[in-house]
């Protein structure tokens, strides 16, 4: 009945300020709350399926998420009658796994060898390394390049910890300096946001956390007795790469990253109610995919245990996260923006909002939903560069500045909460099941690992810098 009510065309009209809340549209009208109930099922899936029921689960997941997300869609398309929501939404996953795919292929085209004993300060120092290439290659490009040489150099004493930290550090963390480190600092720039805002904004709350997060890694590596095989003495470099003319395929990858038809109005485009798809960026990726899979060394591949299971896992599972968490986003969008939510609108709510939905959902999205909200409570316009460049400077606008802080590092650390918070964390979840490292399953991730050492980090960021602002 509530959510009857809230779908009301006036209830959207007159209850909300019409400078926030886009003109009523099919995009713009509120799915009831029941509509949320596949996404929840879904995720209590993924959570107890690989532990309660993993045969079924192997064998059916592709066909559940399908269901869901088809069902979803059906929805939307036949009763809501709005086709708008579901078009983006399948532009943003062919985004989304166009870049999976083609970081995925071109990196299992490269082997790199760690010709050095595996010690608790050489583990830290490769998560450093990682942690600020993330900023370079982003967090997926970081992540796909070097968990492989990561595993294999802990391939005597690797434990579930050391792929969890990985997750926290290289896939998440590390890549909250620059706009191409992780996609809603990507999206943020498109907007407006200047290209040096987060070195500038994020470096003293990313270097707070990646440290502390290195000190905990260091504390529990220290803690495992299993001692690394001694290498022989004969002399060869600590560091040695095959496949190196995959690193121009990677180059490809990253600098396709920013075709975006917003930026570079000369793209082709498809123009579609006021976005604009130009796919060419898409082509470019699985193209690239393509040619370095046609080129690439087969014993490179096979030294990488490379296969297409991972890649096809993320695939189903996240076509059903994109298609079920429409109506989850399209409540939050309407809700954070509404008259009654402007006095709520702090740091301390921007922070612990945009991170707990960066958990379960796209963070990308998610960013441009609080950003939106935060500007439109001081009378700002997301759409407008000029609006956003303002509010990023600060200036007329009051305590802007720190609010899009909480946002960017909330969106960007909180994607390591859970295995579907950021793309790469089930990709590197995948890889190390498929090298045979036991994974804690989705509830366990988070109850052993992110609740017990990642949460209170997260708490430290958030009473050191938005605690105490208003």
């Amino acid at each position: 009945m509530f959510s009857n009510f809230l779908t009301s065309p006036s209830v959207i009209a007159s209850g909300m300020n019409q400078n926030l809340i886009p003109p009523l549209t099919e995009a713009t009208i509120l799915p009831p709350f029941w509509l949320t109930l596949p996404f929840v099922l879904l995720l209590v899936m993924i959570a107890t399926g690989p532990l309660l029921f993993p045969r079924f689960w192997h064998k059916y997941y592709a066909k559940m998420a399908l269901s869901l997300a088809t069902f979803v869609v059906a929805y939307y398309c036949s009763v809501l009658h709005n086709s708008i929501q579901p078009i983006e939404t399948a532009a943003e996953y062919l985004q989304f796994i166009a870049l999976i795919t083609a970081l995925y292929i071109v990196t299992s085209g490269i082997v790199i060898q760690i010709h050095a004993n595996a010690t608790p300060a050489a583990n830290l120092l490769l998560l450093l390394v990682g942690a600020l290439s993330a900023n370079c290659i982003g967090t997926t490009g970081a992540s796909m390049l070097l968990i492989r040489p990561y595993i294999r150099f802990n391939k005597h004493r690797i434990k579930a910890y050391h792929i969890i930290f990985f997750i926290f550090i290289v896939s998440n963390i590390g890549g909250a300096l620059t706009p191409i480190g992780d996609p809603p600092l990507f999206l943020g720039f498109l907007k407006g946001v200047p290209f040096t805002w987060t070195l500038i904004h994020n470096s003293f709350p990313w270097l707070i956390a990646v440290l502390i997060m290195l000190g905990v890694f260091y504390f529990l590596d220290k803690k495992n007795k299993i001692k690394s095989i001694p290498l022989p003495t004969e002399q060869r470099p600590i560091l040695s790469i095959q496949g190196s003319k995959n690193f121009i395929w990677l180059a490809v990858v990253i600098g396709s990253v920013f075709l975006d038809p917003t930026t570079f109005t000369w793209l082709p485009a498809i123009s579609y109610h006021g976005h604009a798809f130009s796919f060419i960026r898409e082509c470019i990726m699985l193209t690239t995919a393509l040619l370095a899979y046609r080129s690439a060394n087969k014993k490179i591949l096979k030294a990488n245990e490379f296969s297409f299971e991972p890649l096809q896992e993320v695939c189903f599972i996240f076509v059903g996260i994109f298609g079920t968490m429409m109506p989850a986003l399209a409540l939050i969008r309407i809700l954070a923006q509404s008259e009654w939510a402007k006095p709520l609108i702090t740091p301390t709510t921007l922070y612990w909002g945009t991170g707990i939905f960066s958990s379960i959902l796209d963070n990308a999205p998610t960013y441009l939903n609080f950003t939106a909200a935060s500007m439109a409570a001081q009378g700002a316009d997301i759409a407008r560069v000029a609006h956003v460049q303002a509010y990023a400077a600060g200036g007329s606008y009051a305590h802007s500045v720190i609010g899009l802080r909480a946002i960017s590092l909330a969106s960007v650390f909180f994607g390591a909460m859970t295995y579907i918070g950021n793309g790469p964390n089930f990709m590197v979840k995948s890889i190390a099941e498929k090298a045979g490292i036991p994974m804690p399953s989705f509830g366990h991730y988070i109850t052993q690992f992110s609740l017990p050492f990642l949460l209170p980090i997260l708490c430290i960021i958030w009473l050191l810098f938005f605690a105490f602002s208003t």
